[in-house]
């Protein structure tokens, strides 16, 4: 059936859609197919009215409001494709999982729109769109590397010997000038437990510590690659968070990015790690640098406490959601508590099904609402959490897409990204890239860096 008056009238027909070819299994412009049941029941008009400035058709949000371009991808579904918006950049309809008659153009029509400005600290701030798409698969908060058909650009090398690539970093370094090449072929192609034991090799065969070997020869940006290349995992998470907070001013983004993305187990490392390499206790220098609810936040994530049942309850996420609604959008003034335990503790599915949940209870989604309630480093921490709920690989295409967009470019955030995704997921992170932003990660690289810097990124990311 057609539902009538959807799409808005005056909306021109996608480019590209149908597809050449395949007009015959496409519904024309103007006639999208609607489920039985929607627009729910008391639920209003669907789409939602927004409040505040939706992007129409090449239009723009509301000052201070912000589109992802093409707007944000739900969680991956089986086969491996996003849930992306629809025409105009409407969504799935509000708890349409499992309705597959919705049009969906070719992906390379998605991405580009207007330019986004982030806000000072890198991360996208106001409101979001007030249909924010949701995939129809719930996401694994399981390690990443257990998660179906997510998978790393790095993998451990076949026939590795420890020994015969500390040689050849030796000979790379040794006599005048330095082989950059040859250090590129061997780090961008070992796993870091590898590295981890090319360094051990190197001090046995030599009696020298090959960290201070790379530090003398490279410099700047290429140097400061190597070195995350060659830290193990924990470590590296530890000692960018002591980094954010070592010194005048706090990079509170950094230590959203890490503490609020990783599981229960990689945070308790973390805290363990940063205790023993650099006597200090995360928690305490948390709640030093920081102040209010955000620090409360972080001090929730620091517990690695989070519910890791892959199994949802759709009575709870009913529940959180009216609660969640009760703390903020039905209230004078936020129960930022409230906000902080359910987003906290609870599983990542369980949070996309409370999402769901509150999208068609409120007729708007969470994701808007908290950029309503929250402003600044609370509200970019909250809306993290949320976002890896949806789609994780597209939370970390975005951060990489804004370390690299307008003039500069933050390198600690590439780097940081490329190399702790590196054996992760950063083949997901380079398709949702590509869809997102209507280009290769490859390519904008490519044109934001130069020299063996350049070189070794694009061999981490497999270009």
């Amino acid at each position: 059936m057609s539902y009538p008056g959807y799409p808005p009238t005056g909306y021109p027909p996608f480019p590209g859609y149908p597809p050449a070819g395949q007009e015959s299994s496409f519904p024309p412009p103007g006639q999208y197919p609607y489920p039985s049941g929607f627009p729910p029941v008391g639920g209003g008009a669907y789409p939602p009215v927004p409040s505040s400035g939706y992007p129409g058709a090449g239009g723009y949000p509301a000052p201070g409001g912000y589109a992802a371009p093409g707007g944000y991808p739900g969680a991956p579904q089986p086969g491996g494709a996003p849930s992306y918006p629809g025409v105009q950049g409407f969504g799935t309809p509000p708890g349409g999982a499992g309705f597959s008659g919705y049009p969906q153009p070719p992906s390379q029509s998605y991405g580009g729109g207007p330019a986004q400005v982030p806000l000072p600290g890198g991360f996208p701030g106001g409101q979001m769109p007030s249909q924010y798409p949701g995939g129809q698969t719930p996401y694994s908060s399981q390690p990443a590397a257990m998660t179906q058909g997510v998978q790393g650009t790095i993998r451990p090398a076949a026939n590795f010997d420890a020994m015969r690539d500390a040689e050849i970093l030796r000979k790379a370094m040794k006599g005048f000038g330095t082989d950059e090449q040859a250090i590129v072929d061997v780090v961008a192609n070992r796993s870091n437990d590898q590295r981890q034991k090319i360094k051990a090799a190197f001090k046995t065969m030599y009696g020298k510590d090959l960290i201070k070997d790379l530090k003398s020869e490279l410099s700047g940006n290429m140097e400061e690659l190597i070195l995350a290349l060659f830290m193990p995992t924990t470590y590296y998470d530890a000692w960018s968070l002591r980094n954010a907070m070592k010194g005048a001013g706090t990079q509170e983004r950094v230590l959203i990015e890490i503490l609020c993305t990783r599981t229960n187990q990689e945070i308790r490392e973390i805290v363990s790690c940063y205790q023993s390499e650099f006597g200090r206790d995360l928690e305490k220098d948390i709640r030093s640098d920081t102040s209010g609810h955000f620090e409360r936040l972080l001090v929730s994530m620091c517990q690695g406490n989070r519910d890791e049942n892959q199994n949802v309850n759709h009575q709870l996420a009913q529940e959180d959601a009216q609660r969640l609604y009760q703390a903020g959008e039905g209230r004078l003034g936020t129960d930022e508590s409230c906000f902080n335990m359910i987003l906290a503790t609870r599983s990542f599915p369980q949070l996309k099904a409370t999402m769901d949940a509150y999208s068609r209870m409120a007729n708007r989604d969470l994701l808007s609402s908290v950029g309503r309630e929250f402003s600044g480093n609370v509200e970019s921490g909250l809306k993290t959490i949320l976002q890896c709920a949806l789609n994780r690989s597209a939370f970390f295409a975005e951060r990489l897409y804004y370390s690299m967009k307008g003039a500069g470019t933050d390198d600690s955030t590439l780097v940081r990204i490329v190399v702790t995704r590196s054996e992760i997921d950063l083949v997901q992170i380079k398709q949702m890239f590509n869809q997102m932003y209507q280009k290769t990660l490859g390519t904008m690289i490519a044109s934001d860096t130069s020299g063996d810097y350049r070189r070794l990124l694009l061999a981490i990311i497999g270009q």
